[in-house]
Order: C-alpha cells, then structure tokens, then sequence
C-alpha cells in the first residue's frame, strides 16, 4: 500500500471544511491564495470560470455572518470593495484561509516521490 499523495491530502484537508466543497471553490481558494487582491472578475478570467461562477465560489467560501457571504460560508476569504472601481470586490485571504494555504504549502512541501516496484 503506497502513502497519500500531497494532492489527495490537500483535497481532502480542504474537502474536510465541508464535504460539500466543490471544485470551483477550491479552484477559486487556490487562485487567492496566490493572487490576493484580485477582483472577482480577474479571478474568473485567470480561472477559466464565468464571473457568475466565480463570485458565487468566492462567497461560498467567505466569512460567517457577513453581507457578502452565502452558505456554506467557509471563512477562508474577505471580500472589499475595490478602490478602483468601487461596484466590484477585491478578495483576501482571512487568518483561516491564510492557515490554510499555509497547511497546504506544507503538505506539498513534505511530498515524498511515490516508487513503484524495481
């Protein structure tokens, strides 16, 4: 029996937030975690998602109890109005999101290369 991969172990610590994560959602989570700042539309471009898409991944995975969020409301991402162009959003990592994307840093960083049989 081989270890865990990296990637199956970071699904899995992103599916354990929610069993119900979708794809999107971690796409959008993994684009943030290396563009924060981004607005919902650059994000869908870079993405390869629709802007509807994107903004609904994105509030799915924003903060509890905000305006902004909607269910299941993960907490790994805020959203702020843009300075440039005040009716979008740019997007951040919350202390949770950063956590997280430390956590899976570290997992990929520990990857040992799997070998199979000589």
């Amino acid at each position: 029996m081989r270890p865990r991969d990296s990637l199956l172990e970071a699904l899995l610590a992103l599916r354990a937030l929610s069993p119900r994560i979708s794809l999107n959602e971690i796409v959008a989570f993994l684009y943030t975690c290396e563009n924060e700042g981004l607005s919902v539309m650059e994000l869908a471009y870079v993405a390869g998602l629709t802007q509807s898409t994107a903004s609904r991944s994105l509030r799915s995975l924003g903060r509890p109890g905000t305006d902004w969020a909607q269910e299941p409301a993960l907490g790994l991402v805020d959203a702020f109005l843009n300075p440039a162009d005040a009716r979008s959003h740019v997007i951040h990592l919350t202390e949770e999101g950063r956590a997280m994307r430390e956590r899976l840093d570290e997992l990929i960083r520990r990857c040992v290369t799997i070998e199979y049989g000589t």
